[in-house]
This record gives structure tokens, C-alpha cells and sequence, in this order.
């Protein structure tokens, strides 16, 4: 009996996270003094560690780096890849939730997951997440869309029947013909 082959490493590489406290500016302050964005999405470096961490705290800014999130690209969500690839601006999705800190402090900006499938946002947008978008790299753009391109097999398109031909039915499915006669019912009043 032989072995199964060995299976295929998932093309992936990790990626850094760095998140963004900056303050409102304009009327929206008088709600809101200061909002978290997403500032960078970087190429992860040894030198990050595993662990978030403060990079910068001023009275006017707050950044914190969150390393080691892996990217990987899936066979299924090919056209999703595709997408993003064929884009104007190809982009990083990344989805992050505030969570309240654990000296009692203020919520802090905390990265979910990081994807670059269309798809992925859009199912994260139709849960009322938190999305936001970084451009990606050149070469990162390239390597998505030769993963898509191998793995997209577009739908053929199907010629779709002209309104004009289609049976007209009424609101119950049931068949309807209609005339051009002038024919009524019922007697014609006298002139």
C-alpha cells in the first residue's frame, strides 16, 4: 500500500498590522474625540515579535503594531483573488473590532483577520464588521492574480432569452394572451 503524497503548502506569507488612534477633527468632534484606522499593512519582520505592542503613545497619536498575521491564498475563493487583482487598486481587507482594555482604559483597535479576497469583505461588510482597505505592493498584486489565473475558471456567460419572446403569466404563474382588438364588454353608451 502506498502513502498519500504529501500535501501542498498553501501559498501564504505574514504581514503586520498597524493600527492608528488619531483625533477627530471638524464637527464631528463634538460626538467623537478620537477614532481608531487603519494606518499600514507591512511585510512581517523578525524583529516585530509575535506579541501587540505600543509602538508610539503623544497626546495626539496612539500606534500599536500587531505582527505575525498570516495571509493565504485558498483554491475556492479563487475569483475573489481575481477580483481584487483586476481591480483599479488592489488592496490588503482588513477587519478589526474596538476591545475594551484590560486596565479598565480605553477600547483599543484590534485586527481580526487580513485577506485579499473580495469575498472575505464582502461577507465581513454583510456582518456589520469593521472593514478597512490598504493598496498592496506590486509584486503582491502579481503573485495574487498568477494564483487566481490558474485556479479562476470564469462562468460562461448564457445568452439570456429577450424579454419580448418570454410567455406573459399573470401573478399566479397561469398563461395570458393579449389583443390588440378593440373588443369590450358590455354595451357602448349612447352618444
Amino acid at each position: 500500500m502506498t502513502s498519500p503524497p504529501p500535501p501542498t503548502a498553501r501559498p501564504q506569507f505574514d504581514v503586520a498590522v498597524l493600527m492608528r488612534r488619531e483625533p477627530v477633527q471638524g464637527p464631528m468632534s463634538r460626538w467623537q474625540t478620537w477614532r481608531w484606522v487603519l494606518a499600514d499593512v507591512v511585510p512581517q519582520e523578525t524583529g516585530f515579535g509575535a506579541q501587540p505592542r505600543c509602538l508610539r503613545q503623544t497626546e495626539h497619536e496612539t500606534l500599536w503594531l500587531y505582527p505575525s498575521w498570516t495571509v493565504a491564498l485558498f483554491q475556492d475563493d479563487a475569483e475573489g483573488y481575481w477580483l481584487n487583482a483586476t481591480s483599479p487598486t488592489p488592496c490588503y481587507f482588513v477587519m478589526w473590532r474596538l476591545i475594551d482594555a484590560e486596565d479598565g482604559g480605553e477600547p483599543v483597535a484590534v485586527p481580526q483577520a487580513v485577506s485579499l479576497s473580495y469575498h472575505d469583505a464582502g461577507r465581513w461588510l454583510d456582518a456589520q464588521e469593521t472593514v478597512e482597505t490598504m493598496p498592496v505592493a506590486a509584486e503582491v498584486v502579481d503573485w495574487m492574480k498568477a494564483f487566481a489565473e490558474q485556479h479562476f475558471v470564469p462562468e460562461e456567460k448564457k445568452r439570456q432569452r429577450p424579454q419580448s419572446f418570454q410567455r406573459l403569466t399573470d401573478r399566479f404563474g397561469q398563461p395570458v394572451s393579449v389583443s390588440t382588438d378593440s373588443k369590450r364588454k358590455g354595451a357602448r353608451p349612447a352618444p
